[in-house]
Protein backbone atom coordinates (compact mmCIF):
# COMPACT_ATOMS: atom_id res chain seq x y z
CA UNK A 1 0.00 0.00 0.00
CA UNK A 2 2.72 2.47 1.22
CA UNK A 3 4.12 2.24 -2.56
CA UNK A 4 1.20 4.19 -4.10
CA UNK A 5 2.32 7.23 -2.48
CA UNK A 6 5.30 9.21 -4.46
CA UNK A 7 8.11 9.95 -2.14
CA UNK A 8 7.69 13.67 -1.93
CA UNK A 9 7.70 16.27 1.14
CA UNK A 10 3.68 15.73 1.50
CA UNK A 11 1.30 13.31 0.12
CA UNK A 12 -1.69 15.03 0.94
CA UNK A 13 -2.00 19.03 0.33
CA UNK A 14 -5.33 20.43 0.82
CA UNK A 15 -6.95 22.92 -1.55
CA UNK A 16 -9.17 25.67 -0.23
CA UNK A 17 -11.60 28.24 -2.46
CA UNK A 18 -11.86 31.62 -1.46
CA UNK A 19 -13.98 34.61 -2.66
CA UNK A 20 -11.23 37.08 -2.00
CA UNK A 21 -8.34 34.55 -2.42
CA UNK A 22 -5.83 37.65 -3.19
CA UNK A 23 -6.11 38.61 0.40
CA UNK A 24 -7.07 35.25 1.78
CA UNK A 25 -2.75 34.79 0.62
CA UNK A 26 -1.96 37.73 2.56
CA UNK A 27 -3.91 36.82 5.94
CA UNK A 28 -3.01 33.46 6.01
CA UNK A 29 0.84 34.19 5.80
CA UNK A 30 -0.04 37.06 8.52
CA UNK A 31 -2.01 35.45 10.92
CA UNK A 32 -0.56 31.73 10.75
CA UNK A 33 2.66 31.94 8.96
CA UNK A 34 2.39 30.34 5.93
CA UNK A 35 5.33 31.11 3.12
CA UNK A 36 4.29 32.43 -0.71
CA UNK A 37 5.78 29.66 -2.67
CA UNK A 38 3.43 30.26 -5.98
CA UNK A 39 0.60 32.35 -7.04
CA UNK A 40 -0.73 32.35 -10.51
CA UNK A 41 -3.32 35.11 -11.05
CA UNK A 42 -5.79 35.58 -13.71
CA UNK A 43 -5.75 37.99 -16.09
CA UNK A 44 -8.87 39.88 -14.28
CA UNK A 45 -6.68 39.42 -10.64
CA UNK A 46 -8.19 36.45 -9.39
CA UNK A 47 -5.64 33.48 -8.29
CA UNK A 48 -5.90 30.86 -11.05
CA UNK A 49 -3.74 28.71 -8.64
CA UNK A 50 -1.50 29.12 -5.36
CA UNK A 51 1.02 27.15 -3.19
CA UNK A 52 1.54 28.42 0.24
CA UNK A 53 3.90 26.51 2.63
CA UNK A 54 4.28 25.93 6.54
CA UNK A 55 7.50 23.68 6.80
CA UNK A 56 7.29 20.29 4.92
CA UNK A 57 3.43 21.01 4.33
CA UNK A 58 1.52 22.79 1.55
CA UNK A 59 -2.24 24.04 0.77
CA UNK A 60 -2.94 24.85 -2.40
CA UNK A 61 -6.02 27.92 -3.10
CA UNK A 62 -7.94 29.19 -5.56
CA UNK A 63 -10.45 31.89 -6.27
CA UNK A 64 -14.32 31.36 -5.86
CA UNK A 65 -15.55 31.67 -9.89
CA UNK A 66 -18.69 32.85 -10.87
CA UNK A 67 -18.18 30.53 -13.98
CA UNK A 68 -16.98 27.11 -12.41
CA UNK A 69 -20.25 24.90 -12.84
CA UNK A 70 -18.75 21.65 -12.15
CA UNK A 71 -16.69 22.82 -8.93
CA UNK A 72 -19.28 25.22 -8.17
CA UNK A 73 -22.05 22.49 -7.37
CA UNK A 74 -19.69 20.33 -5.41
CA UNK A 75 -18.00 23.35 -3.24
CA UNK A 76 -19.57 25.13 -1.27
CA UNK A 77 -17.91 28.35 1.25
CA UNK A 78 -19.25 27.85 4.80
CA UNK A 79 -21.15 30.70 4.62
CA UNK A 80 -23.80 29.26 2.18
CA UNK A 81 -24.15 26.27 4.51
CA UNK A 82 -24.46 27.82 7.46
CA UNK A 83 -20.89 27.68 8.84
CA UNK A 84 -21.31 24.19 8.89
CA UNK A 85 -17.83 22.93 7.53
CA UNK A 86 -17.09 18.91 6.68
CA UNK A 87 -13.10 19.16 6.64
CA UNK A 88 -10.62 21.09 8.30
CA UNK A 89 -6.87 20.89 8.16
CA UNK A 90 -4.90 20.25 11.07
CA UNK A 91 -1.36 21.95 11.32
CA UNK A 92 1.37 20.81 13.10
CA UNK A 93 3.34 23.91 14.73
CA UNK A 94 6.60 23.90 17.16
CA UNK A 95 4.68 27.14 19.66
CA UNK A 96 1.03 27.00 19.03
CA UNK A 97 0.86 29.73 21.94
CA UNK A 98 2.90 32.00 19.25
CA UNK A 99 0.87 30.92 16.19
CA UNK A 100 -2.61 31.08 18.59
CA UNK A 101 -1.09 34.91 18.89
CA UNK A 102 -0.94 35.85 15.51
CA UNK A 103 -4.33 34.39 14.53
CA UNK A 104 -6.10 36.57 17.10
CA UNK A 105 -4.40 39.46 16.32
CA UNK A 106 -4.92 39.17 12.93
CA UNK A 107 -9.06 38.89 13.74
CA UNK A 108 -9.14 34.88 13.90
CA UNK A 109 -12.42 33.49 15.33
CA UNK A 110 -11.52 31.52 18.24
CA UNK A 111 -13.62 28.45 18.26
CA UNK A 112 -11.61 26.01 20.90
CA UNK A 113 -9.40 28.29 22.74
CA UNK A 114 -5.43 27.01 23.28
CA UNK A 115 -5.16 24.18 25.68
CA UNK A 116 -3.34 20.97 26.61
CA UNK A 117 -5.03 18.20 24.97
CA UNK A 118 -5.20 14.47 27.12
CA UNK A 119 -3.67 12.71 24.24
CA UNK A 120 -0.63 14.67 24.07
CA UNK A 121 -0.11 18.54 22.81
CA UNK A 122 -1.22 21.64 23.15
CA UNK A 123 -3.22 23.52 20.61
CA UNK A 124 -6.43 25.27 19.41
CA UNK A 125 -9.10 25.69 16.21
CA UNK A 126 -10.47 28.88 14.70
CA UNK A 127 -12.05 30.22 12.17
CA UNK A 128 -10.05 32.50 8.82
CA UNK A 129 -10.98 35.78 7.18
CA UNK A 130 -14.20 33.47 5.04
CA UNK A 131 -14.88 31.09 7.82
CA UNK A 132 -13.18 28.29 7.11
CA UNK A 133 -11.93 26.11 10.25
CA UNK A 134 -8.49 25.24 11.24
CA UNK A 135 -7.08 23.58 13.83
CA UNK A 136 -2.86 23.91 14.65
CA UNK A 137 -1.79 21.91 17.64
CA UNK A 138 1.78 21.14 18.81
CA UNK A 139 0.82 17.25 18.32
CA UNK A 140 2.71 15.46 15.93
CA UNK A 141 1.02 11.98 14.88
CA UNK A 142 3.99 10.54 12.96
CA UNK A 143 6.53 8.38 15.40
CA UNK A 144 9.48 9.49 15.91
Amino acid sequence: MADRAKNTRATVIPCLRYRDAVAAIEWLCRAFGFEKQAVYPNEDGTIAHAQLTFGNGMIMLGSVLKHETEWGQLIKQPDEIGGAETQSPYVVVSDADEIYRRAKAAGAQIIVDIKDESYGGRGFSCRDMEGRLWNFGTYDPWPQ
